[in-house]
């Protein structure tokens, strides 16, 4: 009975103790649940985001080769067309090699201040398992994918600026400016524009100021198309430029080309979005509507400054509208997109038929005409296109006044920027080796002068 008795006592303090013991235990149950749960909530690669952005790298590779070397290779004259397509593969093919090298680290690699990134050179700390963070919470593609597709973009953006000096620079100076160029000039604007750092001492200039760059009209087009005036005017007009007919040797490789870098383009626009979601359809139906409304516009205008609706300018309206959309893909509604479209398309048409041969300067394919000006339209009115009259995503809290300023701000470093990096490039290229084709080369031809063999063997 005494046994029993203390049996009973010892159960009745256990009781008591493991009673008392339940509220800990309870708090360490909800707290390992809460674990579970953060783990469980942990970002994830999204299998469908990283099919899409594959997908999109691939179209935007399309857009170089054979795209823009079409689109551009059939606006020369024929015996220059193979130096073209040589020019577009060679140095798409350079900044990719640069990009892998040094150029990632260097727009994207970590933190470092507000113009150039660092710390990831030859990409380092790179493996098949390191992600990236898309716009949503929770979501992530594979860091190679980023890569690539970033890769893309600085790929075009030199070969876009090869357009204002074709048919007179030498093919290595072409090669020395791309080196030098995609180092002082794209690399750190691509950094100012898109990096999100740690904080506002590392984030991109421009970045941190909230300016609005949906796709690169700042990084891409305007950069491009002033890089492509700073050149022609240090490497001179074509002989023979306003003295004789130059026209295009191939309207329809210029259409074919305008073709693939439409459909291409939906891979630069929409998979800007970085995921395969709303945002990727809105840039979708965008790249769309704007691009129809500068072929039509461009074509208006041709009829109102007295011409015919010409291929010519269709192809030309066609990247117009590309170009100004670019920035406000994923920021505009429809048709805020084919107000962009039709203004872009009108006032770049002005400029390459009644401004440009005024100022006398020989951009050869209208580079900055297209490309600069329509990236600066582009860029500016993104911000207007934010209006929800537009149906764009801005809220009654929407001060169109100060993103105007910042938009006008952004476009502003853009262009210095460029200006600046562009003419050194340009200079050094010039002095190491002599910059432009002789006479004798220029008037056989670049295609025999420059690399031996023509486009056309009849």
């Amino acid at each position: 009975m005494k046994f029993a008795s203390k049996m009973a006592a010892g159960a009745g303090a256990t009781g008591l103790a493991l009673f008392a013991a339940l509220p800990a235990w309870a708090q360490e149950a909800t707290e390992a649940v809460a674990e579970v749960a953060e783990e469980t909530a942990a970002a994830v690669v999204d299998k469908g985001d990283t099919a899409w952005m594959i997908t999109a790298t691939v179209l935007v590779m399309a857009m170089i080769v054979p795209g823009l070397a079409l689109f551009y290779g059939g606006l020369v004259r024929t015996k220059n067309m193979a130096s073209v397509l040589t020019q577009i593969i060679a140095v798409a093919s350079l900044a990719m090699i640069m990009w892998v090298m040094f150029g990632y680290s260097l727009a994207f690699g970590g933190d470092a201040n507000q113009f150039i990134s660092a710390g990831k050179l030859f990409l380092a700390g790179v493996t098949a398992d390191s992600t990236v963070a898309t716009f949503s919470e929770g979501f992530e593609i594979p860091e190679f994918v980023f890569i690539a597709f970033q890769m893309t973009f600085s790929a075009i953006t030199v070969a876009l600026v090869l357009g204002g000096l074709v048919e007179r620079m030498k093919f290595s100076a072409v090669m020395v400016f791309a080196i030098i160029w995609l180092t002082l000039v794209y690399y750190p604007i691509a950094h100012m524009v898109w990096y999100a750092g740690a904080d506002s001492a590392t984030t991109g200039l421009i970045f941190d100021w909230g300016a609005l760059d949906f796709a690169g009209g700042t990084v891409v087009h305007i950069n491009a198309g002033v890089a492509a005036l700073v050149g022609c005017m240090i490497i001179g007009k074509r002989n023979g430029y306003q003295k004789e007919i130059m026209a295009p040797h191939s309207l329809t490789m210029t259409l074919i080309g305008t073709g693939l870098l439409w459909v291409g383009w939906f891979g630069f626009n929409a998979g800007s979005a970085l995921e395969a979601n709303g945002s990727a359809g809105l840039a979708l139906i965008n790249t769309f509507t704007a691009t129809a409304a500068g072929v039509l516009f461009w074509m208006l205008a041709e009829r109102m400054l007295g011409h015919k609706g010409s291929l010519l300018g269709a192809c030309s309206g066609a990247i117009a509208g590309l170009v100004a959309v670019t920035p406000a893909a994923g920021n505009s509604g429809p048709f805020g997109a084919i107000l962009l479209g039709a203004i872009a398309g009108m006032v770049c048409c002005w400029f390459v038929m009644k401004v440009k041969p005024k100022l006398g300067f020989d951009d050869s394919l209208d580079v900055f005409g297209i490309h600069g000006l329509g990236g600066l339209i582009g860029s500016v009115l993104t911000a207007v296109t934010m209006l929800s009259a537009l149906g764009g995503p801005a809220g009654d809290d929407y001060a169109l006044g100060t993103q105007l300023w910042i938009q006008i701000k952004s476009v502003v470093v853009a262009v210095l920027w460029s200006g600046i990096g562009s003419a050194i490039a340009f200079y050094i290229a010039k002095m190491v080796t002599g910059g432009r084709v002789s006479d004798e080369v220029e008037r056989e031809g670049l295609d025999l002068g420059e690399h031996g063999e023509r486009a056309y063997n009849y």
